[in-house]
């Protein structure tokens, strides 16, 4: 039993427990039993923190539905690892050496946190303090919509579905009833950046922010990961509101009719957004052709590692640009902020890249073929192939937008897409480890020779 096989089937576990429950009546708003694909679904998009959905989530499920949905989300973003070593850690008992490893080998920089328990403790409690300020930023708006008790449960299923990267919505038509409000847009926009640029670069802000605090003379360094996920990211959230905001301005089913305030910040929570979180203030099947292929491209990068959003991650988008930069320099190393980038490392970006394209090829492949057979009326009616891959693409980089077509899709494409979700999260190098058998190391040197590439 592997870390990767472990991990595959911890998110598996919770997968299955999730659809069980989801299922009796209870779970439901009628009181009925829930059919075993929706509970199947609902529950695969929860724990992967995808936010696709067949059914309208605010409606079709009870409080108690919705609760577990929220649980689902909160387990699938801390992680399997995460939440089943705090569960150990709250009863009292040591958990054994594969799950300290396991905890500590996402962070390159673990020096910095210590104990496998502490790096726990840390998490979690960097999640609760988020969750909460994003109830209490929200809270206000709500409350004066809907009531006290039913905003604060409102502000809290989306707090924590934002912080997450779920996209998981109370409301039908997501966040566009509250598209003109600040707030929201502003704290929906914390929660998801911070959420998914990742634990490690959050822990080290605050170690260099008390650092400062306590007017330490000595220099603190930051790692190679906190630039590269810090940087990359406000490159792509500001180079996204611009493009949105060209490709949309005089759209007059997305921004067109909107002042340019309102349109500004419209452009930036989609900028924010598409990247993992899964949230939209407009109509997404409306888009322009540029607006919707903008779109695809910066879910397919994604957040950051150690994060709760999917995608390549911007530190695989990073080291790949910085090798092209370099081959064409004619230099033989990849160098990022004064630091030779190892070579495992850029084969690892390359193979993640690769894989995850394949990927989402065969997939979009094989739920266009398997429209065209089961539903043939389906192409018919105005659905393109470019939606079925924003679909896919946005199953696999677990985000959550969709044009709309995912609910009319036939049972076979919603399980593709259940696959397809499933493999994103757990990330597309655990998932070929956990079912492939585990090499053995090489005993023999093979002489090299070059070839034509490009």
């Amino acid at each position: 039993m592997t870390i990767a096989r472990t991990i595959c089937l911890g998110f598996l576990a919770v997968i299955l427990v999730g659809t069980l429950l989801l299922m009796l009546p209870f779970a439901t708003s009628d009181g009925s039993w829930s059919n075993p694909l929706v509970a199947l679904f609902t529950s695969t998009s929860a724990v992967c923190v995808t936010g696709l959905v067949v059914v309208d989530t605010g409606s079709y499920f009870s409080f108690w539905g919705q609760l577990i949905i929220l649980l689902l989300i909160q387990v699938g973003g801390l992680g399997y690892m995460t939440t089943t070593t705090f569960l150990i850690l709250v009863l009292g008992r040591k958990f054994d050496l594969r799950q300290k490893f396991a905890i500590k080998e996402p962070f390159d920089s673990s020096h910095l946190y210590g104990s496998s328990q502490n790096i726990i403790i840390s998490i979690v409690a960097t999640t609760l303090i988020f969750e909460i300020l994003g109830i209490l930023l929200m809270l206000n708006v709500f409350s004066d919509k809907y009531g006290t008790f039913q905003g604060l449960w409102i502000a809290t299923f989306h707090s924590i579905s934002a912080w997450n990267n779920a996209g998981f919505s109370l409301f039908s038509d997501s966040l566009i009833s509250v598209g003109d409000s600040f707030i929201i847009n502003f704290a929906i926009s914390i929660l998801i950046i911070f959420g998914g640029i990742g634990y490690q670069v959050i822990i080290e802000m605050y170690i260099a922010i008390r650092h400062k605090l306590k007017n330490k003379q000595e220099r603190l360094g930051f790692s190679l990961n906190f630039k590269v996920a810090t940087s990359t990211t406000i490159a792509l959230l500001v180079a996204g509101t611009i493009t949105f905001l060209i490709t949309e301005y005089n759209n007059q089913a997305t921004l067109g009719l909107l002042n340019f305030h309102n349109k500004l910040l419209t452009a930036w929570f989609q900028s924010v957004t598409t990247r993992t979180a899964g949230f939209n203030s407009i109509d997404i099947k409306n888009m322009t052709f540029a607006g919707l292929f903008l779109t695809m491209g910066l879910m397919f990068v994604g957040a950051s590692s150690n994060g709760t959003g999917g995608g390549i991650k911007t530190t695989t988008l990073c080291i790949l640009t910085n090798c092209t930069r370099s081959v064409l320099k004619g230099n033989h190393e990849v160098v990022m902020f004064r630091r030779e980038v190892p070579v495992s490392l850029i084969l690892k970006a390359v193979a993640v890249v690769f894989g995850s394209t394949n990927m989402v090829v065969l997939m979009t492949l094989l739920i266009s073929l398997s429209e065209a057979s089961l539903n043939p009326t389906f192409f018919d009616s105005g659905v393109s192939s470019l939606q079925v891959l924003f679909e896919v693409i946005s199953a696999f980089a677990t985000v959550g937008l969709s044009t709309g077509i995912t609910a009319n899709l036939s049972s076979l494409s919603q399980l593709l897409l259940i696959l397809t979700m499933y493999v994103g999260r757990v990330g597309i190098l655990v998932f070929i480890a956990a079912i492939s058998k585990k090499s053995q190391p090489r005993l023999i040197q093979y002489p090299e020779e070059t070839l034509l590439v490009g």
